[in-house]
């Protein structure tokens, strides 16, 4: 490593050194750096998952345009809007098809007495264009009555038992008083707010939700007819339609919105955002109590070399190289034990927790930007000072 470090710098690698003289003490110091890292992945892994599952059931609908009532700010959010929106909508030009969504959460007592929550949506059963693929594919056959789409993602739920689920074999289960017949399966997997998805016919979650009139959707979703940019389609709806009552936007940037409300003013959001910050906290305050007695230790030296006439950059370029290398040395074991422990939480939990390239890059150039501040920091006696006063 000595070698490689003098070859690297062309000069002696006096970090290095320096740190592995007390070996103890760079040991803690890795294990300072790596607990941080960890703080940080799992912080971004849970916010990550609220983001992945915020954004999944858009994922599930193929429309270009969504309109919804004025106060909604997530999908299950807000009041629900007049069905004679559809219909006026259908009257502006550029509009090529549209749908009514009805969405709600729906509570499955198992026969073990478990309960699981379905985020429940309701189409019509000719809706299937507004679906993405496969899900349109098996959509067609909730025309009977009471027969619906489970996810086999569904938390709580057997392994296999929605295994070989067909019309002809279907999974049998029990919610709000009525008897439903899972003829095929979607997979999504649960949230932060539901277990699981389910999807059927509007006319079968009208029987499910007695309480819900078919007159008032959740949501409608609108198609453009091929070559027209949605967006001005969308700048028609709005002049349109009743700006007080409901507000219009592709569904691409209803999504963007419904996100940005759950990470930066929703609680849980909020929470894990703070959660990252906490982390970087922690792994500067560890590595400038590493580097600041790192510096206390060696005064003398340092001052020996400030009387031969180094000026601070060169005593910024050590204590750098030090945080540099805690930083290379500790993201590794912290990276390592962050993938395991997003395999540990997502398999109890169910949320989608996958390290990524992308996530671990940043997290790394964080950690060397703070490791590189602390290291500032830390050098802040050296600066200005008179070499006698440092002996």
């Amino acid at each position: 490593m000595t070698a490689l470090l003098t070859a690297l710098f062309g000069r002696m690698p006096i970090g290095w050194l320096q740190l592995l003289h007390n070996r103890m003490r760079l040991v803690a110091a890795l294990a300072g750096v790596a607990f941080a890292n960890l703080l940080v992945f799992v912080q971004l892994g849970i916010l990550g998952a609220l983001n992945g599952t915020t954004i999944a059931p858009y994922a599930l609908l193929n429309a270009d345009i969504m309109v919804s009532s004025s106060d909604a700010k997530t999908l299950t959010d807000g009041s629900n809007i007049a069905r004679q929106r559809l219909f006026q909508a259908l009257g502006v030009p550029g509009v090529a098809d549209g749908t009514p969504v009805f969405i709600a959460n729906l509570d499955w007592q198992r026969p073990d007495g478990t309960t699981s929550t379905l985020q429940s949506f309701g189409l019509p059963s000719d809706a299937k264009g507004f679906l993405t693929a496969p899900l349109a594919d098996v959509f067609g056959t909730l025309v009977l009555e009471d027969t619906v789409l489970l996810d086999r993602l569904t938390r709580g739920l057997p392994s296999g038992a929605l295994q070989n689920v067909s019309p002809e074999k279907p999974f049998v289960l029990e919610a709000n008083g009525r008897t439903l017949s899972t003829v095929g399966t979607l997979e999504v997997g649960g949230g932060f707010s539901a277990d699981g998805t389910l999807f059927a016919s509007d006319q079968t979650f009208l029987r499910l939700f007695a309480n819900r009139s078919s007159g008032a959707p959740n949501h409608i979703l609108l198609k453009v007819h091929d070559g027209l940019d949605p967006q001005v389609v969308v700048d028609r709806l709005r002049r349109a339609l009743p700006t007080d009552s409901v507000k219009v936007n592709t569904l691409s940037a209803a999504a963007a919105a419904d996100l940005s409300y759950q990470t930066t003013e929703r609680p849980t959001g909020i929470i894990f955002g703070f959660g990252v910050l906490i982390g970087v906290l922690v792994g500067i305050v560890i590595v400038y109590q590493i580097l600041s007695t790192d510096v206390a230790d060696h005064l003398k030296e340092y001052a020996t070399f400030k009387a031969m006439g180094y000026d601070q950059r060169f005593f910024l370029g050590i204590i750098f190289e030090e945080a540099v290398i805690l930083a290379l040395l500790g993201f590794v074991p912290g990276l390592l034990i962050s993938i395991a422990l997003y395999g540990g939480m997502s398999a109890a939990t169910g949320l989608p927790m996958e390290m990524d390239a992308v996530r671990a890059g940043l997290v790394f150039l964080g950690t060397v930007v703070a490791c590189i501040v602390s290291g500032a920091i830390a050098t802040r006696r050296l600066a200005g000072a008179d070499p006698a006063d440092l002996f």
